[in-house]
């Protein structure tokens, strides 16, 4: 019988799915555990991971009988792809299913930080009533900036167009028959965009993608919303564009040290414009649901 191992968390009812078919171990603390899961691997046929079980050669090496890994979500920074291809591994991830999760989170912190919400609240919070001293804008009309147009970056546009913002996409390989979309190039596209949304995989081209100089050659003080990869833009960067206020402000669901260090935070202020949160852009318990049903549906009709 295939033997397949889950070391980070599924939804239920598709584990379930997979234990009436396969043998199946599931620990979703396992990742935890690296030494472990080289201990266990060579017994396995199928590997399901999140983003924090780190699929190496170390890993790889000893899965003699692998044949299939099941990502649960999309980014494959933590698997060694070119290993797989060597080891013909089929590396599968859930394309497309959080892209609805993303472009929500898109939508409402281009919404909250185009209106300085989290500034309103720190004054309010303070005591300070800050009604006239804080001014707010209009997100219809505004121009969004879609670096990157997979799954993720076609939804956000299609969410983002119909909240009333206008759409300029930079994507390094541009598919020709999405003519509905107006393309432009990265420059172009940084010097005339409100807000600039990332959506780019992480690789030697991406990291620090977003820099210094791509700050100096930004319209005024845009808005940045990154829930691709931290590094694809230097942190150090994005605070010293904000201290000397190129920026409006910024929305980080994802960090080059990830959980983010101490280190990054003391550069947060209180009265910044920022959304800080924990690589969770795509997680939704509607996303859960899909991605885990996703991945099962393909392991079933790879072994079966």
């Amino acid at each position: 019988m295939t033997k397949i191992l889950v070391s980070e968390f599924i939804n239920k009812n598709s584990l379930k799915r997979l234990k009436d078919i396969f043998k199946v171990h599931y620990d979703e603390k396992l990742w935890k555990n690296s030494n472990k899961i080289i201990k266990i691997i060579e017994d396995y046929d199928c590997l399901i991971v999140r983003n924090k079980t780190q699929v190496n050669k170390n890993l790889l090496r000893k899965a003699q009988k692998l044949k299939y890994i099941g990502r649960l979500g999309v980014g494959l920074d933590n698997i060694d792809t070119n290993y797989c291809y060597l080891k013909k591994i089929y590396v599968q991830p859930a394309t497309g299913m959080n892209a609805q999760s993303v472009a929500e989170y898109v939508a409402s912190c281009s919404m909250s930080l185009i209106k300085n919400i989290p500034l309103l609240h720190s004054g309010t919070f303070k005591g300070k009533w800050p009604r006239t001293t804080i001014k707010s804008e209009e997100i219809k009309g505004k121009t969004l900036g879609i670096i990157g147009l997979g799954s993720v970056g076609k939804k956000v546009l299609e969410y983002c167009s119909a909240i009333g913002l206008n759409i300029l996409a930079y994507d390094k390989y541009p598919r020709k028959h999405e003519k509905k979309f107006k393309f432009t190039n990265l420059s172009n596209l940084l010097k005339n965009s409100d807000i600039i949304s990332l959506h780019v995989p992480l690789s030697k081209k991406t990291k620090n993608l977003i820099n210094k100089n791509s700050f100096l050659k930004m319209k005024k003080k845009p808005i940045i919303i990154n829930t691709s990869r931290g590094s694809v833009i230097n942190e150090k960067d994005l605070i010293g564009a904000y201290n000397k206020k190129l920026i409006s402000g910024f929305a980080l669901d994802v960090f080059e040290n990830e959980p983010v260090k101490k280190n990054f935070l003391k550069k947060i202020r209180k009265n910044m414009n920022c959304i800080l949160t924990p690589h969770i852009s795509g997680i939704t318990n509607q996303s859960n649901i899909r991605v885990s049903n996703y991945i099962v549906d393909k392991v079933i009709d790879f072994f079966n």
